[in-house]
């Protein structure tokens, strides 16, 4: 991962110090832009990391890992013109908003500037995971000699907006239209209101309407015992996991049970992200809904709570076996939350239940990632994802 080039995207030569590094200034405040921060820090330590950027202070946090989190005008008035040519900007958010983002650097004088797409934090997050050995890279495996058969279903919406490119997606990934039960519009041949479904949830549900279908249509009995071979696996319709045919091939031979993005570090810990997204009434349901159902997890929530990483996006490629025991955890704790929330799941459209899963990802799979004996864990690999713009 080059994070120390002389030249940036925007074409202008950047000036060194004579025989130093530049100084590094991160754009973002969220866990893409920590994540950053964790990889590099570990990687090129040597590195100074001057500060986080935002456009506005907002609700970000004053500080990450003890650096500052700046407003950008504040920071670029306080630097003379010299020492603007002696800075690298490292652009770490969603890449849709990374145009805006270089106009508002380049009106402040910051030209020298690298977008860290989806692609290129990918990369980075290989190098640094495969060193600290917890989140482990799928591309650290051998590639081995039988292909998985794979089904991954992208989540399409009829209100999406358009991507702005025809992307040439893979052969294993079909596209399926969510909450198809509240709108005449297709965007998909495959729609979740189809068989057996909860499309009319989609407002709370959102993609998770999608894995519902999934679970009861298309991970039933396998009369053909090719279970061991076959990976299922949900994506979104801007979002799906950066997987290379060298990367299907080490699936199988592998025994690899799940691929999840990598995860996002929050501070100080994952109980920030539900408070961000999350009424105290809902995730008071929450917590009493995994106590009623699987008392076994919620011994294990609170460690889970009290630690940084966390599993966004509710993407996942699993063994067909592996991915129907989790739907078969998660919906049930799920339909139990709308029933104690405040109000109640039906009465409401706000995406809740969509952040909770979220969240109850990570608890069900850092559970069994750590399950004892060790024969019984989930052999758990990453991937980056590529975002679709």
């Amino acid at each position: 991962m080059k994070v120390q080039g002389s030249r940036c995207e925007c074409g202008n030569s950047c000036r060194k110090q004579e025989g130093k590094a530049m100084d590094l200034a991160i754009y973002g405040a969220q866990g893409t832009a920590l994540g950053v921060y964790e990889a590099i820090h570990n990687l090129y330590p040597r590195r100074r990391i001057r500060c986080f950027l935002v456009s506005e202070r907002g609700g970000n946090a004053k500080y990450l890992s003890g650096i500052p989190v700046l407003e950008l005008e504040a920071f670029s008035g306080s630097l003379s013109p010299k020492e603007k040519g002696n800075i690298e900007i490292l652009i770490a958010t969603p890449e849709n908003m990374m145009p805006a983002i270089e106009a508002n650097l380049k009106e402040h004088g910051l030209l020298c500037y690298v977008r860290l797409t989806s692609s290129r934090w990918a990369e980075l997050m290989n190098c640094h995971h495969a060193g600290e050995k917890e989140f482990m890279p799928l591309r650290a495996l051998p590639v081995g000699f039988h292909r998985a058969d794979l089904h991954v279903f992208m989540a399409k919406f009829h209100g999406d907006k358009p991507l702005s490119a025809d992307y040439d997606l893979p052969e294993w990934i079909t596209p399926i239209q969510v909450g198809a039960v509240r709108s005449q519009k297709r965007v998909a041949d495959i729609l979740d209101c189809d068989g057996e479904n909860i499309s009319a949830k989609n407002g709370n549900y959102s993609e998770l309407t999608a894995l519902y279908w999934i679970w009861r249509n298309r991970l039933g009995s396998d009369p053909y015992g090719s279970a061991g071979n076959e990976y299922y696996g949900l994506s979104h319709y801007r979002r799906i996991l950066e997987l290379t045919e060298d990367d299907v091939l080490r699936l199988v031979d592998n025994g690899v049970d799940v691929v999840l993005p990598y995860p996002m570090p929050y501070e100080p810990d994952i109980e920030e992200h539900h408070k961000r997204y999350l009424k105290e009434e809902d995730w008071k349901a929450v917590q009493r809904a995994v106590q009623e159902l699987q008392p076994g997890y919620a011994k294990a929530f609170e460690g889970i709570l009290k630690q940084k990483y966390f599993y966004n996006y509710n993407i996942i490629l699993a063994r067909k076996e592996v991915l129907k025991e989790y739907c078969g955890w998660l919906f049930p704790i799920l339909e139990r939350v709308e029933e104690l929330s405040i109000p109640k799941g039906a009465e409401r459209s706000d995406r809740y239940i969509g952040y909770i899963a979220e969240t109850l990802e990570t608890l069900y799979f850092m559970y069994h990632a750590a399950e004892k004996p060790a024969e019984n864990r989930l052999n758990i690999m990453h991937s980056g994802c590529k975002f679709l713009i």
